[in-house]
Parts: structure tokens; sequence; C-alpha cells
């Protein structure tokens, strides 16, 4: 292959990408009345929102749509009001779907408009680099593969911890390489995944250094995890009065994965 061949070919991937961008550009996140969406999916022929674009979450090969707890986490960050939540912690059941609901939050956020373009997002992950990995590795899947998406081979050059998208720059944090993510410039977004199982040293450690960016950034910051043992970060949270917390709670239980469980059954 000639570097001609190659510049046609990264010519055709970036021009590839512009035009699924152009797809998600104003697009909502979700329609949560069922009736208007499904209206808005006839007229625009299925580019009624961002994830109907890129593709549904899916459980067994199928389909799945989003739930109400999920819609009382988006409306919670994205209100607009001007009295959005920006900081939330999440004690979740096993099943709910709520780390892969904050991944297509974020995606959404970088690419319905240019309102972040320039800015850095960040995931703090437990000390193993694999999880960083995986994390970026199932934002990166969300759009190779949709048949409306991106190609999975050319999509995206970056790094194994990183993806770019709109001019947004997203990068995995391990625990154990929590100093890299401090002194960044321009931070929107920190979500910290299973924080509750982060060793109990770093625990405080990965909350101070998110914390740091509020007065820098204001970014969102959002902490998900099943709950670990007693007087984990989640439980010392949970203790501190409503004044003094930083944090907007929310308690997704396992009657919320019967619930939905059940609703994929009809």
């Amino acid at each position: 292959m000639t570097f001609k061949d190659l510049k046609k070919i990264v010519s055709l991937t970036t021009q590839q990408q512009s035009r699924f961008t152009e797809k998600l550009r104003n697009k909502p996140f979700w329609i949560w009345n069922i009736e208007k969406h499904k209206q808005e999916d006839i007229r625009t022929n299925g580019l009624c929102c961002f994830n109907h674009i890129i593709g549904l979450p899916q459980k067994d090969e199928n389909d799945k749509p989003f739930y109400e707890y999920e819609q009382i986490i988006f409306d919670s960050l994205a209100t607009q009001d001007g009295n959005a939540n920006k900081h939330l912690w999440i004690k979740k059941a096993t099943g709910l779907g709520v780390s892969e609901f904050m991944l297509r939050f974020m995606a959404w956020l970088c690419l319905k408009d240019n309102a972040l373009s320039g800015l850095q997002m960040c995931i703090v992950t437990g000390p193993r680099i694999d999880l960083a990995i995986a994390l970026i590795d199932r934002m990166k899947k969300l759009f190779a593969s949709s048949s409306k998406g991106i190609a999975a081979a050319t999509a995206f050059s970056t790094k194994e911890t990183v993806i770019e998208l709109n001019n947004v720059k997203i990068e995995a944090f391990p625990l154990h390489h929590l100093d890299a993510m401090r002194g960044l410039p321009n931070v929107s977004f920190i979500l910290l995944n299973e924080a509750d199982f982060f060793p109990p040293g770093q625990q405080q450690d990965a909350k101070d250094v998110s914390e740091r960016y509020i007065a820098k950034s204001n970014p969102y910051i959002v902490m998900v995890s099943t709950p670990n043992t007693p007087d984990s970060l989640f439980e010392r949270i949970e203790k501190e009065s409503e004044d003094a917390c930083l944090y907007k709670g929310y308690f997704l239980t396992i009657l919320m994965v019967l619930v939905r469980y059940t609703l994929q059954r009809k």
C-alpha cells in the first residue's frame, strides 16, 4: 500500500466520521415519552435519538430500551433549568446497566454539540490497567457495533485507554496511575466506576483528586458502584449529613432489576 492509498483511506474515514457525527448533532439522548418516541422514530426513519442512531444496549443479542430509574439519573444530570446535580453517587445492585448508561451519557455530551470541544473527560477505575482498557473499549464499541456508525477497524486510532469524540478526549486512569490525572486542563466530566471497591488506601485519594477540579473547571463528578464492605467509601459518604455532603445520592435496588426483567419479559 502506497502513502497515497493510505491518505485516501484516512480521508474517507474522516468523511465517514464527520457524516456520522452530523447525524448526532442536537439529537436528544433518549425520548422518554413512548408515544412521542414512536412518532419521532417514524418521522426521522430511525434517526430519532442518540441511542437509536448508535444502537441500543443489548442483552442476549436483543435490543433493550431505557427505564425509569435511568430517566431519574438522566434528569438529575441534564435538567435545563440550571438546577442540574453535577455531583452524584449511585449505589446500585448488579445488573442494572448503570456503567453502560454513564458511558453512553458521556458520549452523548461530547457529540450532541460542540460545547465540550477541546475539553477532557476522565474515568477512574480500579488498579489494574485491564479495567481501564475494558471501559474505553466498551465506549468504542458503542459506535463500532452500529450499522449506522463508524467502521470498527478504522474508527479510533488512539491508545487503548483513550477515545476522542468530537475533539473531546476521554481517558481512563487506573488507580495506580492517578498521578497522571492531576493538573489536567479543562476537565468536564469525571466518572469513578465501582469506586467502593477501590483499595481502602486509595479511595479517599481518588475522591480528593476528583473534587479538586470543582474549583478549577466544575466538572460533573459521578461515583457508581455496587456496595462493598462496611466503612468503605460509599458508606462514609452515606453517613454525611445532607448539608455537608457534596453528592446527591441514589440507591438503585434489586427490586429495580426485577422490574426491568419483568418489563423485558413482557
